[in-house]
């Protein structure tokens, strides 16, 4: 038996004092476990895997890897057993989580009867027949070193663990852990990229615009960007293969890439800004072209400006072809785009088209996340949602309203300009 005293007659001695954390340390564990910003999250794979792994390794039928709030305990993953939001005192996981301080060499809490324990005798799911009588647990450790919750094993028989198995338990424990602070990684990470974004473009006389930007997952391969430029605004919507980490780190390169070059054309040719849209893509896909190839990726991107005094764009479609613009009478045209997107050939070229904004007419650009959420998954559907939205406004509630009903399982990103009726 492992993590918990035993008496001269070798009975297992629990009580509440096992249990207490200082208040002062209590109040900055409760900081660590807020800073996980993983409390009432979704369920995700990556710590369902460490539970199902764990029922298979030592042949029990539940397992968890739960967070220790201030009067709950709340469940990542649970396999095996119906809990959610447990009462804290009602928890073994909170003598676990102590014990990560009065024996940080030797947390585990490993007890081969817990209905034999005065103090745990009286919770729900270990009184009874059938309840709990096996528990491990191990503490899952947050940002300033502080506990913030358990990996656990239960049986519903009284058992031992050998040397072996219990190698294995703290192997498991330390897989939950990696995807504890993988999880502050990303939510970092996510922060870093949601400040990427730029901020709001604000009045924009004789226009309407909307922008959003919702990954499916932490963090996105999707990105916008808009800026001003000589005569108008420059607006880049693109989408970077794959999710995740990597392509929110291409992402953000493509994104600077693709600034700098529009600015440096702009710059050079001062207020004529006559410039062909494709020669800012080449420029940034020749920049890039050994890191798409030494990440085996690509990006489709669609980059355009407005002239704001008469509503006249110029854009280059880099394989994106979602973009669409719905006239004042309701008509909806795909932009069509030739060119390839950037990553796929080193030496591709790129020219811009061009399209003009009469009043009332609004230019919509989407990632494909935007397509899983349309009934048959295409752009005539797309088509038909817009031609009923006559506004950015509108066009963003309804999104909002897709995104709200049918979880979206790739990233979502919109831009919406509209030429204002009196503009």
């Amino acid at each position: 038996m492992t993590g918990v005293e035993a008496d001269s007659r070798g009975q297992v001695a629990v009580d509440e004092t096992h249990a207490r954390i200082d208040p002062d340390v209590e109040e900055a564990r409760l900081r660590s476990v807020q800073q996980l910003n993983l409390l009432d999250s979704e369920p995700e794979d990556r710590f369902a895997q460490i539970t199902r792994m764990a029922k298979a390794v030592f042949g029990v039928p539940m397992s968890t890897v739960s967070l220790l709030d201030r009067d709950r305990q709340w469940f990542k993953a649970v396999d095996g057993i119906e809990l959610q939001n447990q009462p804290r005192e009602q928890t073994v996981c909170q003598v676990t989580v102590a014990r990560a301080y009065t024996r940080p060499a030797d947390p585990a809490l490993v007890i081969e009867d817990v209905s034999t324990i005065p103090f745990f005798a009286e919770i729900p799911q270990i009184s009874g027949e059938g309840g709990i009588r096996f528990y491990a647990g191990y503490p899952l450790y947050g940002p300033g070193g502080h506990p913030v919750g358990t990996f656990c094993v239960y049986d519903t028989r009284p058992r031992q663990l050998t040397a072996d198995q219990l190698a294995a338990f703290r192997e498991l424990a330390a897989w939950a852990q990696r995807e504890i602070e993988n999880s502050d990684d990303l939510q970092r990470a996510a922060k870093v990229q949601r400040q990427l974004l730029p901020p709001p473009l604000g009045i924009v006389p004789g226009y309407s615009i909307e922008t959003m930007c919702l990954p499916a997952f932490a963090v996105g391969g999707d990105f916008y960007d808009h800026y001003p430029c000589h005569d108008g605004l420059v607006f880049t919507v693109a989408d970077v293969m794959g999710k995740g980490l990597g392509a929110a780190i291409l992402t953000a390169t493509v994104r600077s890439a693709m600034r700098a070059a529009s600015r440096a054309f702009d710059a050079a040719y001062g207020e004529s800004a006559d410039h062909d849209l494709g020669e800012v893509v080449g420029t940034v896909a020749g920049q890039l072209a050994e890191d798409f190839a030494g990440t085996e990726t690509f990006a489709t991107l669609f980059h355009a400006r407005l002239r704001i005094r008469d509503g006249h764009v110029d854009y280059v479609d880099g394989g994106h072809g979602l973009a669409t613009v719905r006239r004042a009478d309701g008509h909806c045209t795909v932009l069509r785009g030739s060119g390839l997107p950037i990553g796929i050939l080193p030496e591709d070229t790129w020219r811009s088209a061009a399209v003009d904004l009469g009043p009332g007419d609004m230019l919509v650009i989407a990632s494909d996340g935007l397509l899983d959420l349309v009934a048959g998954g295409d752009a005539f559907e797309l088509l038909r949602m817009l031609s009923g939205t006559s506004t950015p406004a509108a066009v963003r509630t309804k999104v909002e309203e897709m995104v709200a009903s049918i979880p979206p399982v790739d990233d979502v990103t919109l831009v919406a300009i509209r030429r204002d009726e009196a503009g």
